[in-house]
């Protein structure tokens, strides 16, 4: 099983296609910079991108629309 929850997700993001463009900028920046708001051994993943998606549903990133 997969977490966080896409569900979960879905309430916090209006749209899949804006997850996929958060998670893979935000995951892209940890691999680049080494940046985590959560210290590494409390994450559930190993993955950056399922580091991305946990930020994401804790509200620790957030999201400006135009």
């Amino acid at each position: 099983m997969l977490y966080p929850s896409i569900d979960k997700l879905l309430n916090i993001v209006d749209s899949k296609y804006m997850l996929v463009h958060v998670a893979s900028q935000r995951s892209k920046q940890m691999l680049d910079n080494k940046h985590f708001q959560i210290k590494e051994n409390e994450y559930a993943n190993k993955k950056e991108l399922g580091r991305a998606l946990e930020e994401l549903e804790k509200g620790l990133i957030s999201i400006k629309t135009k």
